[in-house]
């Protein structure tokens, strides 16, 4: 057995930076939105970084390797995680889409890419889970890492069920995980739901270090947030991961604030998941 690591008793601080590098990290869903900011930021915690999408990625830099790679095919995904210490695992559809494309990049995918862990023996892996595991949860409730989970379509089925599989794969196996539970990472907020559910690219990055180099990983959920003022989310639980957010959506209030305000009973006001929690069903005629 693996016990879970427990959270410390006095206030956490920031870890200082990692002397020791990885020797090789591997970056999946690279050309994606986040990928594309976490990319160059993890290059100072890896000798080599191996970065792999689907979709058309930027050529290599000096200390990188591209190596496209659809993460439904089994035996690819094995040959990309070959050489490989950590995983940062972003790669999958990361919008509401239908059950079987759902299916395909984020299901089958992600249990290749445990299942290629394993093989390799690869022992820590971040995993880009979502807010959207506990999106029909109300915006009045306050959740803490124990909250149920509540899903709030197939796109948040999906991380669920990747949260479980990486538990699994620490029980059975000692694959360490950090499960973030991504809030909005953009920029800046872009309504008001974002103004509690915000985080930096700046605190993303950082997140993503401090999981990456935490003495005691264990299995760990963690809500990917600025320390925004109305947060719906509390981190208590994985202080143990030393994650001080710096950036609050507080200076982008009152241009949010201007916009015209849903109408009463809109999804955007009621659920932590937004308009996640009304898209859909994806039928054909």
């Amino acid at each position: 057995m693996h016990p879970e690591p427990r959270p410390p008793t006095q206030e956490p601080q920031a870890p200082s930076p990692p002397t020791r590098p990885l020797r090789r990290l591997l970056l999946t869903g690279a050309a994606g939105g986040l990928g594309r900011v976490l990319r160059p930021r993890l290059q100072a915690h890896a000798g080599i970084v191996r970065v792999s999408d689907i979709a058309e990625m930027a050529p290599a830099g000096e200390g990188e390797e591209v190596m496209p790679c659809d993460l439904a095919d089994k035996a690819a995904v094995d040959r990309l995680v070959q050489d490989c210490d950590a995983i940062v695992h972003l790669g999958g559809i990361s919008v509401e889409r239908p059950f079987e494309e759902v299916l395909e990049a984020n299901i089958r995918g992600t249990f290749h890419v445990y299942e290629a862990a394993r093989r390799h023996g690869v022992r820590r892996l971040v995993f880009a889970s979502s807010n959207h595991v506990v999106g029909f949860h109300r915006q009045t409730e306050r959740l803490d890492l124990d909250a149920p989970r509540r899903p709030d379509g197939y796109y948040g089925l999906s991380k669920s069920f990747g949260e479980d599989l990486s538990r699994f794969y620490f029980d059975r196996y000692g694959i360490e995980t950090a499960c973030l539970r991504i809030g909005s990472s953009f920029p800046e907020p872009k309504d008001r739901r974002m103004l509690s559910t915000w985080l930096s690219y700046d605190d993303l990055a950082e997140l993503v270090r401090c999981c990456l180099f935490a003495p005691r990983l264990g299995h760990t959920v963690v809500y990917g947030v600025s320390a925004n003022r109305d947060s719906w989310w509390d981190n208590a639980g994985a202080a143990h991961l030393g994650f001080v957010p710096r950036d609050s959506s507080e200076p982008f209030r009152a241009r949010v604030e201007q916009q015209p305000r849903p109408a009463d009973g809109d999804p955007v006001l009621l659920y932590q998941g937004g308009a996640f929690v009304t898209q859909g069903p994806f039928e054909t005629p």
